[in-house]
C-alpha cells in the first residue's frame, strides 16, 4: 500500500469515527432528555432551588450528562450542602439525592449567624437564620474562628444540643431557641412557652413530656413556664404556669 493510500485510509477511519462520535452525541441529546426531576434529602432548600441549580449550565436538560457531572459533587455556594448526587431512574427522569451538613445549631455573632456541629465546629456563617435548627444562648466564649470549635468551656454541651434537636425531630417537633444558664442547665423556647429542661438526666422522657404538653395545647399559643427541671418519670413531677 502506497503512501497516498495509506492516508486516504487513515483519512476515511477519522472521519467514520467522528461519524460515530457525533450520532452518539446526538443520540445522547436526544434520547436522555428530562422530563422529571425527584429531590430528596433536602431540608434547608426548597426542592425547586436545588432543581434551579441542578439544571442551571450546559446540559443541564441531559439526565446522562447530569448522572457524571455530580458524583458526590460538592457545593461551596451552598452552605448547608456536603455534596449532591443525581442517578438515574430511566432516560427522562433522575433523581437528586442532597447530602446536607449535619448542623447542631447556631449562634448568633456580630450580626451573622453562625452554624456548628455536633463539635461544636463552626461551620458556616449566614446573614439570616435557618428554619429547624435553635439558636443557642447563654454560652460564653470571647472569639470565632471558622472552621475550629467554638472555645467554651464544657464541650459535650454541643452533643447535648445534638441529641435534643434529633429527639425533637423524632416527635416532629423544633424549638426555636436553647438556653443554657451558668450550669448549663437548659430551658427550650417554643415561641413564647418556655421549656426548663435543667439537666440532661431523663432527656427524652422530658421532651415526651413536652410533646405531649404541645399536643394539649392544639396550636394554640401560650406565654408561659412549664418546669420539668425536677421531673423523675413520675408525671405529677412538673409544672405548667401561664403567663398573666
Amino acid at each position: 500500500m502506497d503512501d497516498s493510500l495509506r492516508t486516504r485510509v487513515k483519512i476515511l477511519v477519522a472521519e467514520l469515527i467522528i461519524c460515530v462520535l457525533l450520532a452518539a452525541f446526538f443520540v445522547v441529546l436526544n434520547e436522555f432528555t428530562i422530563t422529571s426531576i425527584i429531590v430528596q434529602g433536602n431540608e434547608h432548600y426548597s426542592s425547586s432551588q436545588i432543581k434551579e441549580i441542578i439544571e442551571n449550565g450546559w446540559f443541564g436538560d441531559n439526565s446522562l450528562i447530569l448522572s457524571l457531572k455530580y458524583r458526590h459533587k460538592a457545593f461551596k455556594d451552598l452552605p448547608f450542602v456536603e455534596t449532591m448526587e443525581v442517578k438515574i431512574e430511566d432516560r427522562h427522569s433522575v433523581r437528586v439525592i442532597v447530602y446536607e451538613k449535619a448542623l447542631a445549631g447556631y449562634i448568633k455573632y456580630l450580626d451573622r449567624y453562625m452554624y456548628f456541629d455536633k463539635d461544636g465546629i463552626i461551620v458556616e456563617n449566614a446573614d439570616v437564620p435557618t428554619e429547624g435548627l435553635p439558636l443557642v444562648t447563654g454560652l460564653e466564649f470571647d472569639h470565632i474562628t471558622m472552621f475550629e470549635p467554638l472555645p467554651v468551656g464544657d464541650k459535650s454541651v454541643f452533643q447535648t444540643i445534638l441529641d435534643v434537636t434529633k429527639i425533637l425531630a423524632k416527635h416532629d417537633m423544633s424549638a426555636d431557641k436553647i438556653y443554657f444558664n451558668e450550669k448549663l442547665e437548659m430551658t427550650l423556647y417554643f415561641g413564647e412557652m418556655r421549656i426548663m429542661l435543667g439537666s440532661t438526666d431523663m432527656l427524652e422522657e422530658k421532651l415526651q413530656q413536652v410533646e405531649a404538653i404541645m399536643a394539649s395545647l392544639k396550636g394554640r399559643e401560650f406565654s408561659g413556664v412549664l418546669d420539668l427541671s425536677t421531673y423523675d418519670g413520675n408525671t405529677s413531677q412538673f409544672s405548667f404556669q401561664i403567663d398573666e
